[in-house]
């Protein structure tokens, strides 16, 4: 591995999440941490978030539904719903949902 991509799986695995790249408590300062490290200097953001940029490998999908691509381990596995965390959902806070009309009746139902 390159010395740039060293220092970054470092910067992004540091145990600590106050020294961690990307965890600052600014959002758009965290996304600058990352964007401005070595690893990707030779990255046009502008080009990459308008869709200017070539992909360096495009695989070849043959349908929607074509998933040739994947390993079979993955894709011959039956869909598991994660387990809802019942008193993680309660503690969320829901003022972000102030004014919505719709409520879960099963959510209500629940609590």
């Amino acid at each position: 591995m390159s010395k740039e991509a060293v220092s970054i799986c470092k910067a992004l695995l540091n145990k600590n999440p106050l020294k961690r790249l990307g965890c600052s408590t600014n959002g758009a300062a965290s996304e600058a941490e990352i964007k401005e490290h070595p690893f990707f200097r030779r990255i046009d953001w502008f080009k990459l978030s308008t869709r200017q940029i070539q992909p360096p490998f495009k695989p070849k999908v043959k349908s929607p539904n074509d998933v040739s691509n994947f390993d079979s381990e993955f894709t011959h596995e039956i869909p598991k719903l994660t387990p809802i965390d019942r008193l993680f959902l309660m503690n969320l806070d829901q003022t972000e949902f102030d004014g919505f009309s719709y409520v879960n009746p099963e959510y209500v139902q629940n609590l």
